[in-house]
């Protein structure tokens, strides 16, 4: 089969990753695919994010404690609750012996491991909006980004702990390096970084970057105890990264960094 010309390569796969990765209408003209979509995952990101830091400032009159619940609200109802159920299969799967964690994890029902993981990340969302308050708009187009490269870092480092053929094993199995892998993401962020700077956003232009932390350290760590990721720890770095990197920001930006 001859391969598709650059262009439509990556718009096709960028389609892709728009309705892989979110609820939004997908926009006349494309024709999705899906070999390489983990790689565009960062702009459907950033797209959430956009989102979500428009419907905080909209809010902002009524305070915090309508923000915070309907800003996360509405992030989790965009990606249609696809890393939520990540996050709490791969808990589940922790907490069962290691010949039962891919079973654990491919239970449909929710054990109390995966209830308090829920909670927990959602407690350090809420914790870092609340510390974040009046800067939480640029932290969560950050975080929003950070959480979907931290699967990327998880692919790059890990074997895939299922069938290839599996509804995630595609990521796996197109993956071309992490140069090829990264690099949306890298212009991305960068883009991102550049726009603060025109606007005089500071410290954000350099501060988000710190969200680089928890994306790698937490795929590398859950990869290590897993021996590897699958399609639903995937998603619980997403989750556990965007937790994280909130809560990160909120801390630096109250110790005056």
């Amino acid at each position: 089969m001859a391969k598709a010309p650059f262009r439509a390569a990556w718009l096709g796969d960028l389609a892709g990753a728009w309705i892989f990765y979110s609820v939004l209408p997908l926009p006349p003209g494309l024709t999705p695919r899906f070999e390489r979509i983990a790689r565009f995952a960062p702009w459907v990101g950033l797209v959430l994010g956009v989102l979500q830091a428009l419907l905080w400032l909209l809010l902002q009159p009524a305070g915090l404690w309508v923000q915070i619940p309907l800003v996360l609200a509405l992030g989790w109802s965009l990606s249609g609750g696809l890393h939520l159920d990540g996050l709490m299969d791969t808990a589940d799967g922790l907490a069962a012996p290691p010949e039962r964690r891919l079973a654990a994890m491919d239970d449909s029902r929710v054990g109390a491991s995966g209830v308090q993981a829920l909670l927990v990340a959602t407690l350090l969302q809420v914790a870092g909006l609340g510390l974040l308050q009046g800067a939480a708009p640029w932290a969560l187009l950050w975080a929003a980004c950070w959480g979907r490269v931290s699967p990327l870092v998880a692919m790059h480092a890990f074997p895939y702990l299922r069938d290839q053929q599996g509804s995630a094993g595609f990521h796996r199995r197109h993956w071309q390096g992490w140069l090829a892998e990264f690099s949306p993401a890298l212009l991305l962020l960068a883009g991102l970084s550049g726009l603060q700077i025109g606007l005089g956003a500071a410290p954000w232009w350099w501060l988000g970057w710190l969200g680089a932390a928890p994306a790698v350290m937490l795929p590398l760590g859950l990869g290590r105890r897993l021996g590897g990721h699958s399609g639903d720890s995937y998603g619980a770095c997403v989750e556990w990264s965007v937790s994280w990197t909130l809560l990160l920001l909120g801390l630096l930006l109250r110790l005056g960094v």
